[in-house]
């Protein structure tokens, strides 16, 4: 979010003294030199008094900003579900255990969860980025080199067999899909787990940079509700996993965690 600077006199107004010091009066030399010194001793008060002032009013907005804590993000045009995910990952340890054990991240910025989950201990992950990754870092080229992350089209098949994950994840990804892709992207995306599908989505009304948008996915999202997916999933016939949904929901609930995205929980097919 931008921040508008507050500046450090007020437009239109007038600084103390300066009519004193500029007016034609007759006063003795002494008297002049005197006022001149004042003037000069005001105007740094003053100058210092304001300055304090747009410090105090920059410091509100960041205390702002942090009490928004999800919201901020949104508000600045640059949300991210993926972002979500980095912050979701103890709760989803909580919620699946051994399932943990192996993970494929599919989603823009995987490079960036793929990395923290190998830090998580007992956890193997894998990610798909269905994006181009030309201004991607060092450590996100070298998951590429390594193949642990692979730049794939998710609108067909992906490169692994079934079953090759316990758990995979989604973010992002969905929202830039039109139900006819939707249709064949999402069962595809379930094929290769075994034990669950995790999807992070946004809520409608959530805003998005739309210059990066049409610049990287190609069309803006398309933020769709709770209830639009509950139906899509049956269609697809995707049932919710209840187990996994209460101990989500449970740890969440202790540590005062909040998803700024919708969060489904999935049963791999059987």
């Amino acid at each position: 979010m931008s921040r508008r600077q507050v500046g450090s006199a007020r437009r239109g107004g007038s600084l103390p003294f300066v009519g004193v010091i500029n007016s034609k009066s007759k006063s003795s030399p002494i008297v002049s030199v005197v006022l001149v010194v004042l003037g000069v001793i005001l105007l740094i008060g003053y100058a210092s008094r304001s300055s304090r002032r747009s410090g105090a009013f920059g410091g509100s907005r960041e205390a702002d900003s942090k009490i928004e804590g999800g919201n901020s993000l949104h508000l600045a045009g640059d949300f991210s579900c993926t972002a979500e995910v980095e912050r979701a990952i103890p709760f989803l340890k909580k919620a699946y255990g051994d399932s943990m054990r192996k993970v494929l991240h599919v989603g823009p910025d995987t490079c960036s969860v793929v990395s923290k989950l190998l830090k998580e201990e007992e956890t193997e992950a894998w990610g798909v980025e269905p994006y181009d990754i030309e201004d991607a870092d060092g450590i996100c080229k070298s998951l590429v080199h390594k193949g642990i992350v692979r730049v794939a089209d998710i609108k067909f098949p992906l490169p692994y067999k079934a079953k090759s994950f316990s758990l995979v994840i989604v973010s992002d990804t969905l929202d830039y899909l039109s139900t006819k892709f939707l249709n064949k992207t999402l069962p595809e995306i379930a094929r290769v787990s075994s034990d669950g599908l995790v999807i992070f989505t946004g809520y409608p009304g959530q805003q998005r940079a739309k210059v990066a948008e049409l610049s990287k996915f190609g069309r803006p999202a398309k933020l769709r509700s709770s209830s639009w997916w509950v139906r899509f999933f049956v269609q697809t016939s995707l049932e919710e996993n209840e187990a996994a949904i209460k101990k989500f929901e449970q740890a969440a609930s202790k540590n005062s965690y909040k998803p700024s995205c919708q969060v489904f929980h999935l049963n791999s097919y059987h």
